[in-house]
């Protein structure tokens, strides 16, 4: 009885260092657990910058394979694992996000948790037609380019535009929308930063030209078409102004190719010239109904700072240099444009 007394003190003098070394191993397990999960969600993304698409109405698996797809297997189901447990509203993930190299997994899952896009940078020039513009809308955001054109039917009007008119609405330039913005806030916003471009100064002097912003638009627009050299494009807008103020036809070759709706035309003839559209300025008098292009904000100045000269003619030089002779009265005009006629026979240019 005595040694089985000694053995059981023994025992239990043992018990603290067993207890110690339990709870050792414990916070070991319990570090190496928190490590671990540190790793995981800190896990960081190695590819090369992209941006993650969420649609609407997307479902759970729709965002899973969108992750890994762009992301890869390993940080993609990460972020879905870490926000599909922490979001009380998945629907909020709706949008674009640009993932930088280096976006760690936790950040990346904040992000759609929280629903914080990244804006979109939205260019657009040299553009001739509505639909191209609606189009490249169509291509950069989650809208159509029908739902941008239906917008277009339901801003536009009430701010005093007509259906020729519309491009007139709108400045070629770099601009932010986020990728979910609606069709009539794309609209809106986009015709609020042209309104800021027509201010009372530029307005009135537009006015002292006897023309209002959209006028300007569409004879900035002839002048674009006419030449792509900027020096030139001040010398035509002020002959078109010439004509106009003398009442004549403008006769500008641009509205033609419009009106037959080919501006690859090399060669304007007699059967171009005699089509009965409001567009050809060789039959109607005064601009066209509206903007044959999109201006840009310089060819809008141009027409506005037009220097003051008496030019009324002008014809291409025939060595194609894309720049123009001009002239003041017709038979100079006829000169030049006899060279300009026989280089294109030299060319065989029908």
């Amino acid at each position: 009885m005595m040694f089985g007394k000694i053995r059981y003190i023994c025992n239990m003098k043992n018990i603290p260092r067993i207890i110690v070394r339990i709870g050792m191993v414990l916070v070991l397990l319990g570090a190496l657990a928190g490590f671990m999960a540190w790793k995981y969600v800190n896990a960081e993304y190695r590819g090369e910058a992209a941006w993650l698409y969420i649609p609407a109405g997307a479902s759970d698996t729709a965002v899973h394979d969108s992750l890994q797809s762009v992301l890869g297997k390993s940080i993609g189901g990460r972020v879905y694992t870490i926000w599909s447990h922490v979001s009380d509203n998945h629907a909020r993930a709706h949008g674009a996000y640009m993932i930088e190299t280096g976006s760690v997994a936790k950040d990346i899952a904040r992000r759609l948790v929280r629903g914080a896009q990244t804006p979109m940078s939205f260019t657009f020039n040299n553009m001739r037609t509505f639909g191209q513009l609606a189009d490249r809308v169509g291509d950069k955001f989650e809208i159509s380019a029908s739902d941008f054109m239906h917008a277009c039917d339901s801003v536009l009007p009430a701010a005093g535009f007509k259906k020729q008119e519309y491009v007139a609405a709108f400045l070629p330039d770099t601009y932010e929308f986020y990728w979910t913005a609606s069709p009539e806030h794309i609209v809106e916003r986009l015709l609020e930063y042209r309104n800021r471009f027509w201010t009372d100064e530029r307005r009135s002097r537009a006015a002292s030209l006897g023309l209002s912003p959209v006028k300007v638009a569409t004879l900035a627009s002839i002048v674009e078409e006419e030449t792509n050299n900027g020096a030139e494009r001040p010398i035509v807008a002020r002959l078109y102004l010439n004509r106009l103020a003398k009442g004549m036809l403008l006769q500008a070759d641009p509205t033609v190719k419009w009106a037959v709706g080919d501006f690859a035309l090399r060669r304007i003839t007699g059967k171009h010239l005699g089509i009965d559209s409001p567009y050809n300025t060789y039959k109607y008098k005064g601009l066209p109904p509206g903007p044959i292009r999109i201006p840009e904000r310089a060819t809008l100045e141009s027409v506005l700072d037009a220097p003051h000269h008496d030019y009324i003619y002008m014809c291409a030089k025939p060595d194609f240099s894309g720049t123009h002779n001009f002239a003041v009265d017709f038979a100079a005009h006829q000169r030049n444009a006899a060279r300009y006629q026989a280089a294109l026979n030299r060319r065989n240019i029908k």
